[in-house]
């Protein structure tokens, strides 16, 4: 059974007695409403590591909009047993109060721009939040490699790039998107789409796919345009769709051997992202 600890101070009490004895220590943050997705992160830290600590956290510095916050679902019953089934050692429930101090060095890292574009300029502040909390989790647990999900790419490079910036002794792991059997990436906000919003979404992959089908063969505006007119035919609303550098997140226009397409859309007030990497294999 998984222990649950709710304060910096109990939790490491129990895991310095592990970190004495050299166990490495896997870490999954997460925004709790847990589904397959962060279950196969759970089972990746376990593979990798000796320990395994759960993180749950609605993080308020990260939601740009006060609805959006208030909305974001909350499971936290179903999410210990998910945990407890995946097999989690620690499930850490931290406190506002102890995770966000003044003096944090996340609040000021730079992020080589890559906070700027797409999420970024969508969601003013959104990434400093995303930062600010990462850094005090790490700060917490002290984890030798964390895991993250592919599916919030933008995400996965601005930690890698904090983390650079700030010379912490943790390995970022990236994991595979998981997806629902009609292609759309399993996300927390899923959860607050209806049925039939639930049936519309999927157009992201579809739209997502054509991109990558025809990556070799045609130009990458005119892949954007045929995708955003498939996306325009449906009921979302787009928001962004951009074939970006893996690296530095800026526009691809002409082909090159590696690019990752990222989308944004919403499916009536449910903001939903995807991303899909494109390879010249």
């Amino acid at each position: 059974m998984s222990q649950i600890i709710s304060n910096k101070t109990q939790l490491e009490e129990a895991l310095n007695p592990y970190r004495r004895k050299g166990v490495s220590i896997g870490f999954v943050p997460t925004m709790g409403a847990l589904h397959a997705g962060h279950a196969s992160l759970m089972h990746a830290a376990k593979r990798e590591t000796a320990l395994l600590v759960l993180s749950i956290f609605v993080n308020p510095r990260q939601f740009n909009d006060s609805l959006d916050y208030e909305t974001y679902p909350r499971t936290l019953s179903e999410d210990i047993a998910c945990a407890e089934t995946a097999g989690v050692d620690f499930i850490y429930l931290p406190q506002y109060d102890e995770l966000f101090l003044e003096d944090s060095p996340a609040s000021k890292v730079s992020l080589n721009g890559l906070d700027l574009p797409m999420e970024g300029a969508s969601r003013p502040g959104h990434f400093r939040g995303v930062v600010e909390v990462v850094y005090a989790l790490f700060n917490h647990v002290k984890p030798h490699r964390a895991f993250f999900g592919q599916k919030d790419f933008q995400q996965l490079a601005i930690i890698r790039a904090m983390v650079n910036s700030l010379s912490l002794s943790v390995s970022i792991v990236s994991c595979p998107t998981l997806r629902e059997v009609d292609g759309l990436a399993m996300s927390s906000r899923n959860l607050r789409l209806t049925s039939i919003q639930r049936q519309t979404a999927s157009v992201l992959y579809r739209a997502l796919s054509l991109i990558r089908e025809s990556w070799h063969n045609e130009p990458p505006l005119e892949l954007i345009h045929k995708a955003k007119e498939m996306l325009r035919q449906s009921p979302l609303d787009l928001d962004y769709l951009f074939i970006v550098d893996p690296d530095t997140l800026l526009p691809v226009e002409i082909p090159q051997d590696s690019a990752v397409v990222c989308v944004a859309a919403y499916c009536g007030e449910v903001r939903l992202i995807d991303n899909m990497l494109l390879s010249a294999d």
